[in-house]
């Protein structure tokens, strides 16, 4: 007789490649509907599968861990970040947590160097004034924004995500500048010509451009908080491909709209997609739907990480992703 397949929960679309095959290795229940799995109904997958498929927008706390019962064994996260999920009590509860890492490096750090020509070039007033259809030809004083050679940027987060925009950003004359817990080995340093500091203080006081690509974590939340907003010059942009959290988008969008900084191009929010609404008239921001990562090919390779968490488990071998909570 023919082993049980494991039962898996997905709670969102992912590419229908990746779709297949999860159908085919597993007892797969899909959300045909893409639309965002309710908390009971969340509850109800976590108490019916083996294993359980959520996506960052899939808030899963203690409570809901506590009702889960016995039956869930594995929360296989399709993303990289995980602090939606409550990883702790997860563990307590016999449950392993994995996640999808080293995927989206390459993707995130494109739209980094996007956000920073956008903003510092004034791509979206530009746009605008275009579809307006006002524009009455060429003027040397219209749209002026800065150039991006030599201008110093500050990269908060020296992961793969902070290394590959740094590659990037060198390669448009950057003069490259990182905060990081831990400074890096030496020769990362010097391979990508990056200078630290060690106050994050100092760093911000002294940018044109700072780049947060550091994970939303207890120790990072609010990191940019208004104290240390204010500490930017007002010629200065900040760039968010990250997560929100780590910004006080309350104080940063004063002082945007004071004039107190350039500008800032926004991926990523505090209150996920509830955007501040003052933010949304602003000529000098960029926003933008968490899509950094959105690339087919990235979609595709998390969703191979997922499959892989999943059958190594079910193969009683550890996960290569598992997430335990002394790595947050």
């Amino acid at each position: 007789m023919p082993a049980r397949k494991l039962s898996v929960v997905v709670t969102r679309r992912l590419p229908a490649t990746v779709e297949s095959r999860l159908a085919e290795l597993f007892d797969v229940t899909l959300n045909e509907t893409d639309t965002p799995m309710t908390r009971e109904q969340l509850i109800t997958a976590m108490r019916t599968a083996d294993v359980l498929v959520p996506t960052l927008n899939d808030t899963i706390d203690a409570g809901m861990l506590s009702l889960a019962g016995g039956n869930l064994q594995l929360i296989a996260n399709y993303g990289s970040g995980v602090d939606h999920i409550d990883v702790a009590t997860a563990r307590q509860h016999g449950i392993i947590v994995c996640n999808t890492p080293g995927v989206l490096a390459d993707d995130t750090a494109d739209m980094t160097i996007a956000l920073i020509l956008a903003t510092m070039r004034r791509f979206k007033e530009g746009a605008t004034h275009m579809q307006s259809g006002d524009w009455q030809g060429w003027s040397p004083s219209a749209f002026l924004g800065a150039r991006l050679g030599g201008k110093k940027l500050g990269i908060l987060g020296m992961g793969q995500v902070g290394s590959a925009v740094a590659q990037r950003a060198s390669a448009f004359g950057m003069d490259i500048n990182y905060h990081n817990r831990n400074r890096v080995h030496p020769d990362k340093e010097k391979s990508l010509n990056a200078t630290y500091w060690q106050s994050l203080d100092q760093m911000l006081a002294n940018m044109d451009v700072v780049s947060i690509n550091c994970p939303h974590t207890p120790s990072t939340f609010h990191l940019l908080n208004a104290r240390r907003l204010k500490l930017m010059k007002p010629s200065a942009f900040i760039i968010n491909t990250s997560r929100g959290e780590v910004v006080d988008e309350n104080a940063l969008t004063r002082m945007l709209r004071a004039g107190e900084l350039a500008g800032a191009g926004l991926d990523v929010f505090e209150h996920g997609n509830e955007v501040n609404p003052r933010l949304r008239d602003l000529d000098n921001v960029m926003l933008l739907p968490h899509m950094a990562s959105a690339t087919e090919e990235a979609r595709v390779e998390m969703g191979e990480k997922v499959i892989i968490n999943i059958k190594t488990f079910e193969d009683d071998h550890r996960p290569p992703d598992r997430i335990v909570p002394g790595m947050l």
